[in-house]
């Protein structure tokens, strides 16, 4: 049982956060892991073949993030600094991250795994000189497994914040920890954790909690305890099993404003999609297809990711609320 005393500043210092290198550590785990997952099955037949044709299951992160359970190292999940910073945010504060802590993390990392591959033992030679490529992967890999799908990401991880805030006013600090995981419970003064054989001491005083949910963690909480950042707790968000449901077909009502084709094909592009692909599925030509994409992406419906040679199509946000409302 791992304890973290949190007296009466840190308590008025919890907060939420949605962290892109969040997502980016814990999907990469699962992907690492190699096995079937019966959430997340949908995303990883997509991206399992597109990570490995981009060399990315045998680069920096495959040396980093080992598979679920073992210990990653804590500069690649900085603290956030505002409730929803950007990827771009994030690494720049990995980037920056001190060299002493780099090296720490990366001897904690050999003492878990073992000796460390070539990229590892670089960037434990010369972080700053390290880091940036570090980055430029970590940005591949999200262009290529997380951004096409991180509007329906995003909604997930923000309805969450949102229960959990709504709580918190309703309720208080007492109700919102004691719900948050099964492992977590709070007495008062002390938040316990259970079954982690980490120690959560050596925190700095006052410096407040950060709550973050995620869409790929397992059924197990993830901490990150690096002073004198705030203590992270790192949690499932809640609905992650409708994550990569289907919403369904489009509505005529859809279509009617819209117009057919452009209405398929957002339909169609309930997971993303090339040209090619999308043209196999409704029937249309290439060019046909590729014209009124252009005209979606122009309009704030599909948002365009190049993975290697081709380009990836997805839904946004606003897709997602028209496709809604006309359901």
């Amino acid at each position: 049982m791992a304890e973290l005393a949190l007296p009466a500043g840190d308590l008025a210092r919890i907060r939420f956060a949605v962290s892109p290198m969040w997502q980016v550590v814990s999907s990469f785990r699962l992907l690492r892991a190699g096995t079937a997952d019966r959430v997340h099955r949908r995303w990883l037949d997509q991206v399992r073949p597109r990570a490995a044709a981009a060399g990315l299951d045998r680069g920096w992160l495959a040396e980093l993030i080992p598979p679920a359970g073992s210990y990653a190292p804590d500069f690649l999940t900085p603290a956030p600094a505002t409730p929803a910073p950007t990827l771009e945010q994030e690494l720049a504060a990995l980037t920056a991250a001190p060299a002493d802590r780099v090296r720490a993390d990366l001897d904690h990392l050999r003492h878990h795994q073992g000796p460390p591959g070539p990229r590892a033992r670089a960037l434990h030679a010369d972080p700053p000189a390290a880091l940036p490529r570090l980055a430029q992967e970590i940005r591949a890999y999200w262009e290529s497994a997380l951004a096409p799908y991180w509007p329906r990401i995003r909604a997930l991880l923000d309805a969450d914040v949102f229960h959990r805030t709504r709580q918190l006013a309703r309720h208080g600090t007492g109700r919102t920890l004691n719900t948050l995981h099964p492992q977590i419970s709070w007495d008062g003064r002390t938040l316990h954790l259970a079954r982690r054989s980490r120690t959560l001491a050596g925190h700095t005083p006052g410096t407040g909690l950060l709550l973050v949910p995620t869409a790929f963690k397992g059924p197990g909480l993830s901490t990150r305890i690096s002073p004198p950042d705030p203590p992270q707790l790192a949690y499932r968000a809640r609905a992650v099993g409708d994550l990569w449901q289907p919403r369904g077909r489009t509505a005529a009502a859809t279509a009617a404003v819209l117009g057919r084709a452009r209405a398929l094909l957002l339909a169609e592009l309930d997971t993303p999609a090339t040209t090619t692909e999308l043209a196999h599925r409704t029937g249309l030509s290439p060019a046909h297809v590729s014209q009124n994409l252009t005209a979606l992406r122009d309009a704030g419906f599909v948002t365009a990711h190049r993975t290697g040679r081709s380009v990836l199509y997805a839904r946004t946000a606003v897709a997602e609320a028209v496709l809604d409302a006309g359901r």
